[in-house]
C-alpha cells in the first residue's frame, strides 16, 4: 500500500515536499516513481528512482525544479518540489514497480493522490 501526503496550495515560485509511505517490507525490492495527472490530461511521468537509489530521470517541465529521492530504512519516497508554477497543478502520485520506468503502465502499485495547487 502506497500512501502520498504533503500536498496542498501554495504560491507561484513556493515549495513543497511530497512523501510516500510504503507498507510493508519489500520497499527497497521496487523502484519507485512519481507522476502526476492535471484535469482534462493524460497521466504525465515526473521522475523515477531506482531501488539502489539512482534516479532514472525527471522528465523536461520538471528538470531543475524537482528531487526525488528514496529513504529505503524509512520505506519512504520523496519528491522535493521548488519554483511552483501554476502549471504544476495537479493529483500527484507516487507508483511502484520491480523496475523503473516511464511509463505508467509500467507500474504495478499506486497510491491514491495528493493535490497539489499553485496559485498565481
Amino acid at each position: 500500500q502506497l500512501v502520498e501526503s504533503g500536498g496542498g496550495l501554495v504560491q507561484t515560485g513556493g515549495s513543497l515536499r511530497l512523501s510516500c509511505a510504503a507498507s510493508g517490507r519489500a520497499f527497497s525490492s521496487y523502484a519507485m516513481g512519481w507522476f502526476r495527472q492535471a484535469p482534462g490530461k493524460e497521466r504525465e511521468f515526473l521522475a523515477a528512482i531506482r531501488r539502489d537509489g539512482s534516479r532514472l530521470d525527471y522528465s523536461d517541465s520538471v528538470k531543475g525544479r524537482f528531487t526525488i529521492s528514496r529513504d529505503n530504512a524509512k520505506n519512504t519516497v520523496s519528491l522535493q518540489m521548488n519554483s511552483l508554477k501554476p502549471e504544476d497543478t495537479a493529483v500527484y502520485y507516487c507508483a511502484a514497480n520491480p523496475r523503473a520506468s516511464y511509463l505508467s503502465t509500467a507500474y504495478a502499485y499506486w497510491g491514491q493522490g495528493t493535490q497539489v495547487t499553485v496559485s498565481s
